[in-house]
């Protein structure tokens, strides 16, 4: 079963479910109309303080990590000056508000699928036309251990790839990259811990060459970048030119 097919059956089966309990339902606040198309967030909970807020200049040229106040001159925050970092720049479509990570946490963990559509458009809209212009090759989702996979049963950085992907009409390289190690969760972890923790946690595969391409690698979040950072330098270790990131969410 191909990949595209396999996120259409989940979304499927999503539907069915919420049909069944929860028709046409705001899945986060439970009141109000929502549908499938809306990833079953509605137009207030989106409108809310804690709700989505889109990424603007200025921020760090680095992290894209906001900042509050005018720069009139090139921004690198402290946390990139102070972290050695594999990617060219990180950029992500919203701020990791509390809604935003609410649904990232139950999509990841409680297989709330029918969050997707709302994660994937929130992504696309931001990141296709950037990506669409330039001289990008292939799309790298970030990916996970083979016993995390099969415990949350998908990856939701590779079926986030594969819709900006039909999007863009950028290609997946799907196993350009694999995750060795088995690392604790980074959540309570402090930055330097995170970077230590991720250190020699991918190894670029042998199925596709890299060697000369320009990759975006695309995953869920960004916090301090140790992630993304660890992926980017296993890319470009097996020969690709330039390697930029994009999430659906940035941590502050």
């Amino acid at each position: 079963m191909t990949l595209d097919r396999t996120i259409e059956r989940g979304l499927e089966w999503a539907d069915q479910a919420l049909g069944f309990f929860y028709p046409d339902v705001c899945q986060i606040c439970g009141d109000r109309r929502s549908t499938r198309a809306e990833g079953y967030v509605c137009s207030d909970c989106r409108a809310r303080p804690d709700g989505v807020r889109f990424i603007k200049e200025p921020f760090c040229d680095t992290c894209g990590l906001p900042h509050s106040g005018d720069i009139s001159h090139e921004f690198q925050c402290a946390n990139c000056r102070e972290m050695e970092l594999h990617f060219s720049h990180a950029r992500a479509a919203v701020i990791a508000t509390d809604l935003l990570l609410d649904v990232i946490h139950r999509y990841k963990y409680k297989q709330a699928l029918w969050f997707e559509p709302f994660l994937a458009d929130l992504l696309i809209r931001s990141t296709a036309p950037e990506i669409s212009r330039s001289s990008v090759d292939a799309i790298v989702p970030v990916p996970l251990h083979p016993i995390k996979e099969r415990e949350r049963e998908f990856n939701q950085a590779r079926r986030l790839a594969a819709l900006l992907s039909k999007a863009s009409g950028i290609p997946v390289l799907d196993h350009a990259a694999k995750r060795v190690l088995d690392t604790r969760t980074q959540t309570q972890l402090t930055r330097s811990e995170r970077a230590k923790n991720m250190r020699h946690a991918f190894k670029a595969t042998t199925r596709t060459s890299l060697k000369g391409r320009r990759i975006v690698v695309v995953d869920d979040v960004l916090t301090t970048g140790a992630t993304t950072s660890a992926c980017a330098h296993a890319l470009r270790q097996a020969g690709a030119a330039d390697v930029v990131v994009w999430t659906v969410a940035r941590g502050l």
